[in-house]
């Protein structure tokens, strides 16, 4: 899988580990690190691996070599000064304790199956949702069921052949995808976000390795977001529509990891009781308001 900074972003996971390091340094501006800025121009655009090294307490040999995929087995204290030096939160911080793992062997990952399925009753639990939006996922962002109304928050979605009903892929390929999400840049961040997070530890996965090389190669924005090397783990939160059938809402959204999918997510969608934003999210099901035109988009 070929990466925006150079990188391949799999073969070992060594590489996978310095590819990390390196978007991360990438971001972290001298001024920030509280180093001084010095004078004239600077050919890195974040920190220097030096630089990072005096930071972390390591040498610059051994960084250098840990970045180059060289060095496979850092210790815990070492991981843990580079995340501070690097500013790392949360599942960012995590993120680089688990690359460090696998580059060590000290941690195997199964490789997840992939199934499409949707159980029976997780396609009755999508019904029941009803009127509120829902939808199921796989680990990669594929679309594999909703109900009407989730069907019709996400417009020209199911018209795609299944292979290219990703959200990822619709954020930043489709039209109606780039103008549906208001500030649409903030989704489709948490989005690659997410796309890196689940496909780190398994990133030659044929599936993952598709629908990335075809981002990259058709979208410089996913380019530069997926160089970034962020990482997000999604749960839940609020999203605001500009949908072209129903008009402006903003929804709160919780995410539900089904059990023994595969990496299978439930996504549902609701609004305050009898707020503007609840009336224009109940368009979307022709159910939910008797004699009120249902939106098209099935």
């Amino acid at each position: 899988m070929a990466d925006s900074n150079g990188g391949t972003g799999g073969g070992t996971t060594g590489t996978e580990l310095g590819t990390y390091l390196r978007a991360r340094r990438a971001q972290v501006t001298p001024a920030e690190a509280g180093l001084p800025t010095g004078m004239g121009l600077r050919r890195t655009p974040g920190l220097r691996r030096e630089e990072l090294a005096t930071l972390a307490g390591v040498s610059v040999d051994y960084y250098t070599r840990l970045e180059r995929g060289r060095e496979t087995n850092p210790s815990t204290p070492v991981i843990d000064a580079l995340s501070r030096a690097l500013r790392l939160r949360g599942d960012a911080h995590e993120r680089l304790h688990e690359l460090a793992e696998l580059a060590s062997g000290r941690l195997t990952v199964p490789h997840p199956t992939t199934d499409d399925t949707v159980r029976d009753s997780v396609l009755q639990m999508l019904e029941a949702l009803r009127p509120m939006p829902a939808y199921v996922v796989s680990r990669h962002s594929y679309m594999l069921a909703a109900n009407p109304a989730g069907r019709r928050l996400l417009p020209g979605m199911w018209d795609l052949p299944p292979e290219q009903r990703n959200v990822t892929r619709y954020l930043f390929l489709h039209p109606v995808g780039r103008t549906l999400y208001v500030p649409w840049e903030d989704t489709v961040a948490k989005s690659v976000a997410h796309l890196r997070a689940v496909g780190g530890t398994d990133p030659d996965d044929p599936r993952m390795t598709r629908l990335v090389g075809e981002l990259l190669l058709k979208s410089p924005e996913f380019a530069s977001m997926w160089g970034r090397y962020d990482v997000q783990e999604r749960g839940g939160g609020t999203k605001t529509f500009d949908h072209p059938k129903v008009g402006g809402m903003t929804l709160t959204y919780e995410v539900m990891q089904l059990a023994r999918t595969g990496g299978q997510r439930l996504v549902a969608y609701q609004a305050p009781a009898g707020s503007p934003d609840e009336a224009a999210m109940l368009g979307l099901d022709p159910l939910s308001s008797p004699g009120r035109p249902s939106p098209s988009g099935d």
